[in-house]
């Protein structure tokens, strides 16, 4: 699929909620089970910073913009994204006095951001345009900023099976862990924390408790690696 067809998806904010509770629907769980569990680990593992500024890479339809105001309250909320209609949505659905929206096109914040947030944004990015992607996202924290970086696990099956269910997932490039650590290294990022999530669907959820403790072991639905800005 190209990214001009899968914009087309996002565009439809409708359909897109539709697709993606279709693939999600075989872990017994919807999106904002996802969301509030990410958001979680990335409080984890921001530990002590507190950022005040956020930027939602590749933010979609605005429902982690949201999220994110929540979780930091003190912080404004940034969310871009490439298509336009995700972006009218966004700003039509959730905008407010700390969260506001912007196109790709019409972003520019150079050193501003001390958070960036992106998930399963980078696995639609052609590869050869993956590492610009990363710089731009660089270039838009202030020194010392932190980047959480959270994409689907290619080495877990139950992931690979929720992407090919997904209309705008079956032909996605999946970024394996090792290769979004080499993308962050490249555009300069340093220390980079890597961090496995979603181990147990919804019939084994008596199991989750121990999740914390398999956080290294590379077998998670997704992962989350926090690079900081050198």
């Amino acid at each position: 699929m190209t990214g001009a067809a899968r914009g087309d998806l996002f565009d439809k904010s409708e359909e897109y909620e539709a697709m993606l509770d279709q693939g999600l629907r075989l872990s017994g769980e919807d999106r904002h089970y996802f969301i509030a569990g990410r958001l979680r680990a990335l409080r984890e593992l921001l530990g002590s910073f507190r950022p005040r500024r956020i930027l939602d890479f590749g933010c979609g339809i605005g429902d982690t913009v949201v999220q994110l105001a929540e979780a930091f309250p003190d912080a404004e909320v940034t969310g871009v994204d490439a298509a336009e209609g995700a972006i009218e949505h966004a700003r039509r659905v959730h905008a407010g006095p700390r969260v506001g929206f912007s196109t790709l096109a019409e972003f520019e914040a150079r050193h501003r951001y001390d958070l960036c947030y992106s998930n399963g944004v980078f696995h639609h990015i052609a590869p050869s345009d993956r590492d610009g992607a990363v710089r731009l996202v660089y270039e838009s924290l202030a020194p010392g900023g932190r980047f959480a970086l959270m994409e689907n696990n290619p080495w877990n099956p139950g992931t690979r099976m929720v992407m090919r269910r997904i209309p705008f997932d079956r032909d996605a490039i999946p970024l394996p862990p090792p290769e979004a650590r080499s993308l962050l290294r490249r555009a300069g990022f340093g220390r980079c924390d890597a961090r496995f999530l979603f181990f147990f669907p919804r019939p084994l959820a008596w199991l989750r408790w121990c999740e914390p403790w398999l956080a290294r072991i590379p077998l998670g639905a997704q992962y989350c690696v926090l690079a900081v800005r050198g």
